[in-house]
């Protein structure tokens, strides 16, 4: 084979090696096309599609609770339930996971809605989409039986220098920050259950949640009292949640819930979650809560 002739066969090589890379290459881009399209799926489409809806969650009660199944019980899972049926599925899956993995885990595609029991605050409106909200609620102390220290709101825990347990990420820390509760006062842990074991085991004074949660816990636990209602914690507006893609979703479901919020048939969906028509929603919009 002279020089030519050898060229020539690198050549065709070189061809055949390139046009394979090409190839694979528009067939990357194919799979990335389509992963971005199906990453960008209204949640209305899946619907109509007959696809199960991933409802996310983490075990935090009244709001949501996982079953025995992980089935989703808990105020808000039951008042998603009942919107999906209205929008035409009673498809859904649960993903049970730690309240701080909840955002990230709908952006990385593992869950379509978040049924938590989140509040609407400012900084995760830039990263997820709300309804308007499912309630108004307000937070409470879990303290020990009889309350020893005597204490009622955040001024009670920083003017006697007390650690209080909440949960990270939960606007209870932000709350106790700006009433004026060190860092170093406040204990972050993963949830509610962990909230009330730092309480029992005396690594906090007081633990801070929804009154809703912590009125459960005390009834369920001889060694605790809840608190009446903290004069200084500001009004919580629960809702779910949904990507930044899915405003149409968004209007679908607000939709329904105008003529659902306050009727027979959620009261009797939620009534048995402590939930009672002095947390109905006081017409305050997601809107206005993005603001801040």
């Amino acid at each position: 084979m002279n020089m030519w002739q050898c060229l020539g066969t690198r050549s065709n090589l070189f061809k055949r090696v390139f046009l394979k890379v090409a190839a694979l290459g528009m067939a990357a881009l194919a799979t990335v096309a389509f992963a971005g399209s199906a990453s960008a799926q209204s949640l209305l489409d899946k619907i109509k599609n007959g696809e199960a809806v991933r409802l996310g969650f983490s075990n935090e009660p009244p709001f949501s609770i996982p079953g025995p199944n992980n089935e989703p019980l808990g105020w808000v899972n039951a008042m998603a339930v009942d919107l999906l049926k209205k929008l035409g599925t009673t498809k859904v899956e649960p993903v049970v996971t730690e309240w701080g993995s909840l955002i990230p885990g709908m952006h990385a595609g593992r869950l379509d809605i978040i049924t938590g029991g989140m509040y609407i605050l400012p900084d995760r409106c830039r990263n997820v989409l709300f309804t308007e909200p499912l309630a108004v609620l307000s937070a409470a102390l879990i303290v020990p039986k009889g309350n020893p220290q005597n204490l009622r709101s955040y001024k009670d825990l920083r003017e006697k220098g007390l650690t209080v347990a909440t949960g990270a990420g939960w606007d209870d820390v932000q709350n106790a920050r700006k009433a004026g509760i060190a860092d170093e006062k406040i204990l972050q842990v993963a949830g509610s259950a962990e909230v009330l074991q730092a309480v029992k085991a005396g690594r906090a004074a007081a633990g801070v949640g929804d009154y809703f949660t912590m009125k459960e816990f005390a009834a369920k636990d001889a060694s605790m009292d809840v608190t009446d209602l903290l004069p200084d914690s500001p009004k919580g507006y629960p809702a779910l949640a949904f990507l930044p893609n899915q405003q149409a979703t968004v209007d679908a479901f607000n939709a329904v819930l105008k003529d659902y919020v306050g009727s027979k048939e959620m009261m009797e969906s939620v009534g048995k979650y402590g939930y009672t028509k002095t947390n109905l929603p006081d017409g305050t919009t997601a809107a206005q809560l993005c603001k801040g």
